[in-house]
């Protein structure tokens, strides 16, 4: 057994973990120690953003931010005042890292590599007199009262007055395990921000092209946003976003049903009758197929749903029916596709459900079951959408966590 007990321990060696050991820290705790269970840490940091690391998102009002959670949005209000991607970019900025944001609002750091952020958090981390362990997954949580006992896969045994708990998305029964020998409830986890599998002949060979103003129309909600064909299916914001939205839903459906997409984001049919009825008048000699007249439209895609309307390479727009006209509207506007199931994304694999909210004070991450125990990051039940705000919910609740279990 370790000869001395220490002030915090924290599960978990992801950016929660990490953001709240290094705020304890910086606020005055002095014995703290990271227990990470895989060989690195910090792997998610590394992976996501495709290597960048979408660090937050430039939505700097706290009651527009929270509508981008669909699990834990009216929760996350308060902490959200408290510390905010503003606060974030502060954070980063005092430590020497410049963050810049992209059009759509994802930031990053101006390195573009995840590097940067993982070199940030564990220097900060070393600096404040932290330190960490590999390979030393916990099998055990003991609560005796006055500290908890921690066993490990390293048949080693440790104490601690204060626990964080950030192991991350409850999917695999390591993550979930302190969470539950400590009593606490958790909502089922189910997969959120995933690809939809379809095999349909519209999309098929066409892996690779995307359509930049889409809008998915899935249980009666509308997702606009990106979307990119792929060799299985459907991917992109948008229907990363749409999956993030319905995860318990289309769980229950095990990932068979159908939705629509308006591959021009906002455009009618009528609409589209238009601007092919003043082509006819115009330039009635065009061979419809040859390009696609409805901007953000690829090429190879408009081709695709010509012919799918029965729009042969030779009709020009004077020859063109009314009936493929009206076919050629719909598909682009209203088209409905069937999934037959789901593919998770690697960058963005993040799982709804978790630890019950109400168990906690949001003020400062502890449990209101047992005093001294805090949770952070995706262990919570709630996640974004994608986009950084996953990430901003790790830097947040660890940030209140560790802030604290530094100031009781």
């Amino acid at each position: 057994m370790e000869d001395k007990i220490y002030d915090l321990i924290v599960i978990g060696g992801g950016a929660a973990g990490f953001f709240g050991a290094i705020t304890a820290a910086e606020q005055g705790t002095q014995k703290i120690l990271i227990l990470e269970k895989s060989a690195e840490i910090l792997t998610k940091v590394r992976i996501s953003g495709g290597g960048r690391c979408n660090v937050t998102h430039n939505c700097f009002d706290p009651l527009e931010l929270i509508k981008n959670y669909p699990r834990g949005h009216k929760s996350l209000l308060g902490p959200f005042h408290h510390f905010q991607p503003s606060d974030t970019i502060e954070w980063f900025t005092e430590r020497g890292v410049a963050l810049k944001a992209e059009d759509d609002g994802r930031m990053f750091p101006s390195t573009d590599r995840s590097e940067t952020i993982i070199e940030c958090l564990t220097q900060s981390a070393k600096k404040a007199g932290i330190s960490w362990r590999t390979h030393c997954g916990v099998t055990e949580v003991t609560n005796l009262k006055t500290y908890f006992q921690l066993q490990t896969t390293s048949s080693q045994s440790f104490q601690t007055k204060k626990l964080l708990v950030a192991t991350g998305g409850i999917r695999s029964r390591d993550a979930r395990l302190a969470a539950e020998q400590l009593n606490h409830r958790l909502n089922p986890p189910v997969p959120s921000l995933f690809t939809f599998k379809i095999n349909d002949p519209r999309i098929q060979n066409l892996q690779g092209l995307s359509a930049p103003n889409a809008t998915i129309h899935l249980n009666h909600k509308k997702t606009p946003g990106p979307v990119l064909i792929t060799h299985w299916g459907l991917s992109g914001p948008a229907i990363l976003k749409s999956s993030a939205w319905h995860a318990r839903h289309l769980a229950d459906l095990n990932y068979h049903f159908n939705f629509r997409i308006n591959w021009t984001g906002n455009l009618s049919p009528c609409d589209i009758t238009k601007i092919l009825t003043t082509l006819r008048s115009k330039n009635g000699t065009w061979k419809v197929s040859k390009r696609s007249p409805i901007p953000g439209i690829p090429r190879r895609l408009w081709q695709r749903l010509c012919s799918t309307s029965q729009i042969n390479e030779e009709t020009t727009y004077a020859n063109l029916t009314k009936s493929q006209t009206n076919q050629i509207s719909q598909e682009l506007t209203t088209a409905q596709f069937q999934v037959t199931g789901k593919s998770l994304n690697k960058e963005e694999f993040v799982t709804c459900g978790g630890v019950a909210l109400n168990d906690l004070n949001l003020k400062t991450m502890e449990s209101k079951l047992t005093p001294n125990l805090h949770f952070a990051g995706e262990i919570l039940n709630l996640d974004g959408i994608t986009g950084g705000f996953n990430f901003q919910a790790a830097w947040t609740t660890g940030f209140l966590a560790g802030q604290a279990i530094a100031n009781t």
